[in-house]
């Protein structure tokens, strides 16, 4: 009897859709998203910039394992730490911000290990050019935030881009590298 009952149970339940799980839509938190380039400088150390996310979203259903991001970065905010350094990244030789004031990355294929999302694989369009980039997690996560009373889910992702695929190729005459590591911190908001 208690099997049956379990079993009744269990039926209804998917016939109502409860057990059924839809995808949620998170909002990109800008205050915890940001991506981080960082290029060798003459073999002797590394020169970081980052841009904070200008706005964005991702969907996702953990039960099926699916996954949309849809990612905007506002190029013209680049910072370096180093503001002759940020003049010279917004012009011409290098993102020409003021042709291009934005970046996006929008996926629709993620990889998990169980619960976690180990890739998400899309495209990064920057410059007028857009090409394929898989980003590899090095860490992912969702919580129910004591702050916000939601679920945020989000993690720390890294891959390297041939900077010159976007057209960004000043430098490389003078022994820069062409290759660029990129490290990708998100979080985003059940909505």
């Amino acid at each position: 009897m208690k099997s049956f009952t379990l079993a009744a149970v269990a039926a209804a339940l998917l016939a109502t859709g409860i057990a059924h799980a839809e995808p949620a839509t998170y909002a990109i938190d800008p205050t915890h998203t940001s991506v981080m380039f960082e290029m060798p400088h003459f073999g002797t150390s590394t020169v970081r910039g980052r841009w904070q996310a200008k706005e964005g979203s991702v969907q996702f259903d953990k039960a099926a394992k699916t996954g949309k991001v849809d990612l905007t970065l506002d190029t013209n905010a680049v910072n370096s730490g180093v503001p002759a350094l940020d003049k010279h990244l917004q012009g011409a030789d290098f993102f020409d911000t003021a042709k291009f004031p934005t970046a996006k990355f929008a996926a629709d294929k993620f990889s998990f290990n169980g619960d976690k999302v180990t890739e998400v694989a899309g495209t990064l369009t920057m410059m007028g050019k857009t090409h394929p980039v898989t980003l590899k997690a090095t860490n992912f996560n969702c919580y129910q935030s004591p702050m916000l009373k939601r679920e945020v889910c989000g993690g720390d992702f890294e891959t390297t881009i041939q900077r010159s695929q976007w057209g960004v190729s000043w430098g490389l005459n003078y022994g820069f590298p062409d290759a660029v590591h990129l490290l990708v911190q998100v979080e985003a908001v059940k909505q």
